[in-house]
């Protein structure tokens, strides 16, 4: 199992090992001693599972304090593009985000700790979606930052995604007051 850096302090890429043969494939999904080896240690308490068609856009989500999530998210068929981004007061990349695509081929997990928004948009009809997150679902913390908010410059490469009617109206980053600091 690799963990590898990007430019936010915390998110990180995670290539499993996957070892293939004439029957298939055989992987570790999480170990919390590789975990606990590479500094990282979490207590998962939820794992959530999404079904979308080709071009659904989900996000840019986020839970506030006290049940802010750190999570991995992964495919476990199709593909995504997935992004993080900075929503942490006082960090160096604050408003800054990171991209990553997540397929069923690949296997790769993407690391988001708590302060970061969240959101895919699928590549494939039938994505199945996987996520394992730190804290329980709270919709009264629930927040949405707008997917096409042009302050960050996010390239989706999708011209017309399907979206959920809150994931329209989601708030512009300039108007979001983040109880979040790094």
């Amino acid at each position: 199992m690799q963990f590898e850096k990007t430019k936010i302090e915390g998110v990180l890429i995670i290539k499993p090992d996957v070892f293939k043969d004439e029957r298939g494939y055989f992987m570790e999904s999480y170990s919390e001693r590789k975990w606990k080896e590479a500094g990282l240690e979490y207590t998962f308490v939820q794992d959530n599972e999404s079904m979308s068609a080709k071009g659904v856009l989900r996000g840019l989500h986020f839970q506030k304090p006290p049940f802010a999530q750190d999570k991995i998210v992964r495919v476990i068929r199709g593909a995504v593009m997935d992004v993080a981004v900075d929503l942490r007061k006082g960090s160096p990349t604050y408003g800054q985000h990171v991209c990553v695509e997540l397929t069923e081929e690949n296997k790769w997990q993407f690391l988001l700790p708590a302060g970061m928004a969240h959101g895919f948009v699928t590549r494939q009809d039938n994505t199945v979606f996987a996520y394992k997150v730190t804290a329980p679902y709270a919709p009264e913390t629930e927040g949405c930052i707008l997917w096409n908010d042009p302050d960050l410059g996010i390239d989706w490469k999708c011209e017309h995604p399907l979206l959920s009617a809150k994931d329209q109206k989601g708030v512009s980053f300039k108007d979001f007051d983040s109880p979040f600091v790094f």
